[in-house]
């Protein structure tokens, strides 16, 4: 399906958030929206991905 992940149009076979977090090679804590609707990380498992989603993933940085 294709979905636009950080703004970047991506072809993917993951069906939910948090096979699309593994299949782009996502680790550590993230926070993530779909649609810009915020998706807890317990939720992530069990939320289904639709073709033309757009998915934001954001890691926190260090420093100052």
């Amino acid at each position: 399906m294709k979905i636009m992940l950080n703004g970047e149009a991506r072809e993917v076979r993951a069906g939910t958030l948090s096979e699309l977090l593994e299949e782009c090679g996502f680790s550590g804590r993230v926070a993530t929206a779909v649609n810009e609707d915020f998706v807890p990380s317990s939720l992530r498992i069990a939320h289904k991905l639709a073709d033309g989603d757009r998915v934001e993933v954001v890691a926190p940085m260090q420093g100052g």
